[in-house]
């Protein structure tokens, strides 16, 4: 019996299946097709959906305005075979998190399709690039909006996009947008559809503005997602940077951070603060050879909004650029700099031990020392140095391809 009732076990990452659809056919082809990284959050921890074969979990979505179609596909369910036992409430758990409003039929889906020429972005245009497409032998057009709630429509559309964010950000949440003083940048693709101009959506970031006494706030990238179709493209970069560049010319604004940011979103973000940081006269060759200085502190925050310990990290990235590691002297130099810093919260443990041994009983020194092996923090630092320079070296790559 429990055999038999393992068979209808789905994987849930598996079997919800998402598109952006711009034209009808694309309805029916696979490719266009994506799933999802994380489930969790609405399926358990299992990722699993029980009482399913062949289970599919149909969320389409226009591609501009992200009007949704949501269907429910299955070959067979576990109570048309057996008494008593209860498949799991598939749609209850979807309806949770997509708004009213979606369409349950693919017909009443393309007639909404037709309309999508009338959807335009939301809010103040603030860069516009262009990324070459090999596929089509063409550059593509790209538009960065600022949004908020007093666009018309926009909290509709709103409430449509965020429900990416379950799929995509492993500890996502839906925020509370009744709150002025979140901003909305958003990301969209210009293209072309029977001779006249549409808009698809690529992506967006949420910011909220803290309250900084007496007179400043400090602005926080909350969520940050680029939709998969789009990764890869260089669209999370552009999007950073614009962003850093409207909130750098606020003189209310004193430096930009981000909410238990991402190992993807800091490798970012060193990406973005070193281009804008490379050509300010406190980070030239000459002065990043002299060591991390005030004056870089000061002129990445007031010039750029950058906080002390972001400047370190870009301090570190354009002098790895500047020293010949090949020689021994420069090397050392570099070497010994950086893990000064990282040695900090192994000093403080020191300090720590040096608190236990005129207050703790022999036996229970003998504990903490136990777990405070002097040899295995310094094979850690050296980890910890060495992967920072691979993480350098990336940066730095990229850089140069920019």
């Amino acid at each position: 019996m429990e055999k038999k009732l393992a068979e209808y076990k789905c994987n849930t990452n598996e079997a919800i299946q998402l598109k952006l659809v711009r034209f009808p056919e694309e309805l029916e082809d696979d490719n266009t097709t994506f799933n999802p990284e994380y489930s969790h959050q609405v399926f358990g921890d299992d990722e699993v959906a029980f009482g399913y074969k062949g289970l599919k979990i149909l969320l389409y979505y226009i591609a501009g305005n992200l009007s949704t179609l949501f269907r429910i596909e299955y070959t067979s369910k576990v109570n048309e075979k057996f008494d008593c036992v209860e498949a799991d409430d598939v749609e209850s758990k979807i309806r949770e998190i997509i708004p009213p409003g979606f369409c349950t039929n693919t017909d009443d889906f393309v007639s909404l399709l037709e309309k999508e020429v009338n959807f335009k972005p939301f809010g103040t245009l603030l860069h516009t690039y262009s990324v070459h497409n090999e596929e089509a032998g063409d550059d593509i057009t790209y538009q960065i909006y600022k949004a908020d709630m007093t666009c018309p429509g926009f909290q509709e559309y709103h409430e449509r996009l965020q429900t990416f964010l379950m799929w995509f950000i492993e500890t996502a949440s839906f925020i509370d947008v009744d709150d002025e003083r979140w901003n909305y940048f958003l990301v969209f693709e210009k293209y072309n559809k029977d001779g006249a101009t549409l808009f698809a959506t690529v992506g967006y970031m949420t910011v909220y503005n803290y309250y900084v006494y007496p007179d400043k706030t400090r602005p926080r990238v909350s969520q940050m997602l680029i939709l998969p179709p789009f990764q890869g493209e260089g669209h999370g970069a552009q999007l950073l940077e614009t962003v850093h560049r409207y909130y750098m010319s606020s003189p209310t604004v004193l430096d930009i951070t981000a909410e238990d940011p991402s190992e993807n979103y800091v490798k970012l973000r060193d990406f973005v603060l070193v281009k804008l940081c490379k050509d300010l006269l406190c980070f030239s060759p000459g002065r990043l050879m002299q060591g991390f200085s005030q004056e870089m502190v000061v002129e990445a925050q007031q010039k750029l909004k950058i906080n002390k310990q972001h400047t370190r990290r870009v301090y570190e990235i354009l002098r790895l650029r500047a020293t010949d590691m090949g020689d021994a002297e420069q090397s050392r130099s570099y070497r010994l700099d950086v893990k000064r810093r990282l040695i900090g919260p192994y000093k403080k443990k020191q300090r720590e031990l040096a608190k236990m041994r005129r207050c703790l009983r022999p036996e229970e020194l003998t504990n903490q020392l136990n777990q405070i092996d002097l040899n295995m923090q310094h094979e850690q630092l050296e980890e910890s140095f060495q992967q920072l320079v691979s993480d350098y070296r990336r940066v730095l790559e990229r850089l140069a391809q920019a």
